[in-house]
């Protein structure tokens, strides 16, 4: 057994019994394909390589076998590979992932110019039909040529999706690893929530005291992360509100914010056909003291007043999907569900997300999915526990 084959599926099923032929082009980024074939094959992918004389140059071929479990195909021969592979036959491939892609390759791609392999593949995948991502990398110079720029217009006008690149340190380096994986997802998973917009709201927010104190709410973040990227791997166009610094991926449109005001104007012009917020919210705000409160007083009294509770006014704005979520502190399960529908009720909520904060940790939870109609227990990670409110969201007809 190749090893390889170890990997396979390890991180999820995502990509399983999918064929992917990974086209290596000559630019200095070919030096991640062997973490990219990893991660791909981390998901269930199979991947056949396929190699420019120019990307030898950069990565030797016995380097991408160990990263794939194949040999690299570096020439084409009477076996017609880009046929067996990208034509019009059976168990051809899935998707052909050029990463990276020189704006040579680009350009020849463009023009169904067919000199290497990888452009042979290229040109035969386009003309089946079959799925076409191109990662860029090269030269910021190069790809600010305006005929580059027309090649991957023109390329784009007839379906081939593009992923970056990076314009950092003169350069317009290949997307990173996770962006592309992701991409990758997106194009051959169950695209579900495709042509919808999805909101998530996440972290936890505050409402300030004085000048550098405020009164918050816990919460790192990941749940709301984790829905963020599995609504965009199923096909919806997302953006992603989130208190707090836990890193989210470059790939998910962020907006960075702390306080309760901010969230509010924020959502004064909403626009999103699903919004999904497990933020922690503070349910108070003490009365804002201009500058610094003095440390040195022994005793304090601190006056707070009842702030408006956001997701009634998202529903009030918001006429499509709306999910809550709602923490409890040693409860029963029963009651945790009664108090979870009494929201979902009060708010108009389409699904609530109800969970005891004592059965939460950093990577896991156990929560009940509550709708009107019916519950369902989870147990499991907050990236499983994700896809799991998305099914819901999912099989909605709303």
């Amino acid at each position: 057994m190749h090893p390889s084959a170890e990997l396979h599926a390890k991180k999820s099923q995502k990509l399983l019994g999918k064929k992917i032929v990974l086209g290596i082009t000559g630019s200095i980024a070919a030096v991640e394909t062997v973490k990219l074939a990893r991660e791909l094959i981390r998901h269930g992918a199979d991947i056949f390589p396929v190699m420019s004389e120019n990307a030898q140059k950069i990565i030797h071929s016995d380097s991408v076998w160990f990263a794939c479990g194949r040999q690299p195909i570096t020439k084409l021969d009477g076996s017609v590979q880009h046929v067996a592979l990208c034509g019009n036959v059976p168990d051809r491939a899935d998707l052909l992932l050029i990463a990276p892609a020189t704006a040579n390759t680009i350009s020849k791609v463009a023009h169904a110019i067919d000199d290497t392999p990888v452009t042979t593949m290229a040109t035969t995948a386009i003309g089946t039909g079959i799925p076409v991502i191109i990662v860029p990398g090269m030269h910021s110079a190069m790809y600010a040529h305006p005929v580059v720029k027309e090649n991957i217009a023109a390329l784009k006008k007839i379906g081939i999706t593009f992923v970056g690149p990076v314009m950092a340190e003169n350069k317009a380096k290949m997307a990173a690893v996770d962006e592309v994986v992701a991409n990758v997802i997106r194009a051959l998973g169950p695209n579900d929530l495709k042509g919808r917009r999805l909101l998530v709201i996440a972290g936890g927010f505050s409402a300030p005291w004085d000048a550098v104190r405020s009164l918050g709410s816990a919460a790192s973040g990941r749940t709301g992360i984790e829905l963020a990227v599995r609504g965009f791997e199923r096909g919806a166009s997302v953006k992603l509100i989130l208190a707090g610094d836990a890193p989210a991926p470059e790939y998910i449109l962020t907006g960075r914010m702390r306080t309760v005001d901010e969230l509010m104007a924020a959502l004064t012009n909403l626009k999103a056909d699903i919004v999904i917020m497990p933020a922690a919210i503070p349910d108070y705000a003490p009365a804002k003291v201009k500058g610094k409160v003095p440390s040195d007083q022994k005793e304090m009294v601190l006056r707070l007043s009842k702030l408006p509770k956001v997701l009634s006014l998202l529903r009030k704005k918001h006429r499509g999907i709306l999910v809550g979520f709602k923490a409890e502190h040693g409860v029963g399960r029963d009651e945790l569900v009664k108090r979870a529908r009494a929201r979902l009720a009060e708010y108009k909520l389409d699904l609530i997300v109800a969970n005891d904060v004592i059965k939460v940790t950093k990577d896991s939870t156990k929560s009940i999915l509550v709708t009107k109609k019916a519950e369902k227990d989870f147990s499991g990670t907050k990236a499983t526990l994700a896809e799991a409110v998305l099914d819901e969201i999912a099989a909605m007809k709303k």
